[in-house]
C-alpha cells in the first residue's frame, strides 16, 4: 500500500491533471447542485447576486479610479508656479514645458491622463519650481541640469 508521502512530485501532478475538472464543467456542477438544492429560483437569486456584486466593484473600482485622478490633478495644478514666464533656459523639445498660459504640451495634446497617470502611480513628479512633469529616477539630473528656474 503506497501512501501519498512516498509519491513523487511528478506522479503527484500527473494524478491532479488527470482528476482535475475543466473550468466550465466546475461551473456546470455548481449549477446542477444548485438546481437540485433550491431549483430554478436558487439558481437565479445565486447569478443575479454575483452580477450585482461584479457590478458593483466594478462601480468602486471606477470610483477608486476618477479619486486618484482628482487628487493627481489637484496635486499638478497645486504644483504649477503661479507666475508662469518663458524660461531663460532652452528647454528644447520636452514634452512636459508649460507655455505662457501655464499648460503642459501634453496637455495641450490632449494627453493630460499621461501626466496624471504618471503622478497617481508614484513613477514621477511635478517639479515645484518649473511645473514639469520628472520621473523620481532623474530627480537629482532635473534639479542639476534641466529645471530653468533654480
Amino acid at each position: 500500500m503506497t501512501n501519498d508521502m512516498d509519491r513523487t512530485d511528478t506522479e503527484m501532478m500527473e494524478t491532479e491533471t488527470a482528476t482535475a475538472m475543466p473550468q466550465q464543467d466546475q461551473g456546470n456542477s455548481v449549477v446542477t447542485a444548485m438546481r437540485s438544492k433550491g431549483g430554478e429560483e436558487a439558481v437565479f437569486q445565486s447569478l443575479h447576486r454575483a452580477r450585482e456584486l461584479y457590478i458593483s466593484r466594478l462601480q468602486e473600482n471606477t470610483g477608486v479610479d476618477q479619486l486618484a485622478a482628482l487628487f493627481a490633478e489637484c496635486a499638478i495644478a497645486e504644483a504649477q508656479p503661479l507666475n508662469v514666464e518663458p524660461a531663460s533656459c532652452n528647454i528644447g523639445n520636452s514634452s512636459t514645458a508649460l507655455d505662457a498660459d501655464g499648460t503642459s504640451i501634453l496637455a495641450e495634446s490632449g494627453r493630460t491622463q499621461i501626466v496624471l497617470d504618471a503622478f497617481s502611480d508614484g513613477s514621477s513628479f511635478i517639479c515645484l519650481q518649473c511645473g514639469g512633469l520628472v520621473s523620481n529616477h532623474r530627480k537629482d539630473e532635473h534639479y542639476a541640469y534641466w529645471c530653468c528656474n533654480l
